[in-house]
C-alpha cells in the first residue's frame, strides 16, 4: 500500500509578512448611487450624494491615519 505524505506550507514569520496595503480611496459609482472604497478592502455604505461618499472615504483615511 503506497502512502503519500505532504508538507504543508510553513506558515510565515509574522515579522515577514507583507505590510498591510496603504489606505487610498476613491469613488465608484453604481447606477445612481456613489461609494468610497479603499485599497485595504474597506468600503463605505451606498450614497446617492457624491460629497457624501467622498467625506465616508476622507474620514476612513483620517481613522485610519490616527
Amino acid at each position: 500500500m503506497d502512502r503519500v505524505y505532504e508538507d504543508s506550507p510553513a506558515r510565515p514569520d509574522s515579522a515577514a509578512r507583507a505590510p498591510a496595503p496603504a489606505h487610498t480611496t476613491s469613488t465608484v459609482e453604481r447606477g445612481s448611487f456613489c461609494l468610497a472604497r479603499c485599497a485595504c478592502g474597506w468600503s463605505g455604505p451606498a450614497r446617492r450624494a457624491r460629497d457624501r461618499a467622498r467625506t465616508d472615504a476622507h474620514d476612513h483615511e483620517t481613522a485610519a491615519a490616527g
